[in-house]
């Protein structure tokens, strides 16, 4: 199915913008300053829209304004009001699961305790359908560090990594956004460097 609307996940204001937890805003502005377009302040969907075209196709780029654990206050607003299916919607969040610099994509299936993620299925009456960008940002190791690594800034390298992965992504968007999904996936896993190389998972993952 093809893309209306990708979401980027995060926390709002400025002390939370260089964080680890912002990685799925980092990917949507930076989606933005590419099809050159800007945010606006949408009060009534609780969050920050723009509406981008890329060969041909229009999509909604969004930014909740919401903290992370309440995403899907927002991306249901916009969705109900615009009637846009949970499969139409591709979100991108951070994922401790995966080193910094790996990015891989996926379709519906389980949440793995992402607390945005669970919050915008349950506003989308439980539909999980909705795709994913799942951004690596690496694992602290221990469980007692998650909530201060996904709270604090990387390091310069490690923001270089992530965002030259972020890159590559940008050149699949027109291929997700008319729904050639395995056309993307080749493509992204063919340009991963050695270092970010991972296998594109799918709802079986």
């Amino acid at each position: 199915m093809s893309l209306t609307l990708i979401v980027g996940l995060g926390n709002p204001g400025a002390q939370y913008s260089g964080t680890r937890h912002n990685a799925g805003i980092w990917f949507v502005e930076m989606l933005a300053r590419k099809v050159g377009v800007s945010f606006k302040e949408e009060k009534k969907f609780f969050g920050r829209q723009a509406i981008g075209h890329l060969d041909g196709a229009e999509f909604r780029l969004f930014i909740p304004n919401t903290f992370m654990n309440e995403s899907g206050k927002a991306v249901g607003a916009l969705c109900h009001f615009f009637k846009i299916p949970a499969a139409s919607v591709l979100v991108a969040h951070d994922e401790l699961d995966l080193p910094a610099g790996t990015v891989r994509l996926k379709q519906g299936g389980g949440l793995a305790g992402h607390n945005g993620l669970k919050d915008i299925a349950r506003h989308l009456a439980g539909d999980q359908s909705f795709q994913r960008l799942r951004i690596g940002i690496g694992h602290p190791g221990n469980k007692k560090q998650v909530t201060p690594h996904v709270l604090s800034k990387p390091a310069a390298t490690e923001r270089a990594s992530v965002d030259g992965a972020l890159a590559e992504v940008l050149d699949v968007v027109p291929a997700l956004l008319v729904g050639r999904w395995e056309e993307a996936l080749k493509r992204l896993h063919t340009a991963a460097t050695p270092e970010r190389k991972a296998p594109a998972s799918k709802a079986s993952e």
